[in-house]
């Protein structure tokens, strides 16, 4: 009996631990949910299910520690259904990100960015006008269009340095023209129109050298944050999908565990039973 005490316990102890990169990467999302992909809701369902997994964590522990069956029992029960939304979660982040990319440019370092690549339900939510209104206004005041200049002992860099950059999807799409647009290169974010005609692609007409301007009314600008958002959620979905096998692995030595206590218990006389009881045991690393 105490031996299944102590396993449950410390199944309990390394699922709180578990619940750490969870949470880690929810925080993660929320604090580029502030500066770069500017969506500020992602975060919350991984931190909901961080903190309930670190609370029903303690309750299991505590169940443990006391043998209070009750408590294992809302371990496993509440445990069950965490698991359950973290399989949901997974599964609608690879969904809402599975199509989409950038667009390998010639001779260019980074990549463009088009929003007819993008598809599905955060594709709708971030093109919706009111809701992008926010994200502009949130990455115009992020700076990180103001951030992509650099110098070279006190000399801007050459076109050729910048066009073998590799920028991020944020800065690609709001930060400078689509490159089938034929701007001239000025410097990171002053373009000027090529001797030639400007290109057909929409997002043409709508650059502007005006620092608060720029292209972030542009197409291009808001494919640039869906191609952000999905590395994001990628990055942080790998780790959920490693912290779900092994919630799992410990969710079915618990349940067998729990299941040895109370085949114990059935055995066991019902005097000896409730005098052992009322001394609670204590749980030992």
């Amino acid at each position: 009996m105490r031996s299944s005490n102590h396993l449950i316990g410390m199944v309990n102890f390394l699922t709180f631990l578990l619940s750490i990169p969870i949470l880690g990467g929810g925080i993660w999302l929320s604090s580029r949910a502030n500066s770069t992909d500017c969506l500020r809701f992602l975060q919350w369902p991984l931190i909901v299910i961080g903190i309930s997994i670190m609370v029903v964590s303690l309750a299991g522990f505590a169940g443990a520690c006391y043998r209070n069956k009750f408590l294992m029992w809302l371990y496993l029960v509440a445990m069950l259904l965490i698991i359950a939304a973290l399989i949901g979660f997974i599964i609608f982040a690879y969904a809402v990100t599975d199509k989409g990319s950038g667009r390998i440019v010639l001779n260019r370092g980074y990549l463009d960015y088009y929003l007819q690549d993008y598809s599905g339900w955060l594709k709708d939510r971030v093109s919706d006008d009111g809701y992008w209104g926010k994200i502009s206004s949130c990455i115009r005041d992020s700076g990180a269009c103001r951030k992509i200049g650099r110098n070279f002992n006190g000399v801007p860099e050459s076109a050729d340095m910048f066009f073998q950059r590799s920028l991020s999807p944020v800065e690609s799409g709001c930060c400078k023209p689509p490159s089938d647009c034929g701007y001239a290169y000025g410097n990171e974010t002053f373009w000027t129109q090529g001797g030639g005609l400007v290109g057909a692609n929409p997002d043409c007409m709508l650059w502007n050298n005006e620092q608060s301007m720029l292209c972030y009314q542009c197409s291009a600008c808001k494919a640039g944050v869906l191609g952000s958002l999905k590395k994001s959620w990628r990055k942080v979905s790998v780790i959920n999908i490693v912290v779900l096998i092994i919630l799992v692995i410990f969710y079915v030595i618990a349940y067998a565990a729990y299941r040895n206590v109370k085949r114990i218990d059935n055995d066991e006389p019902a005097g000896e039973a409730r005098m052992t009881k009322s001394h609670p045991s204590h749980f030992h690393l």
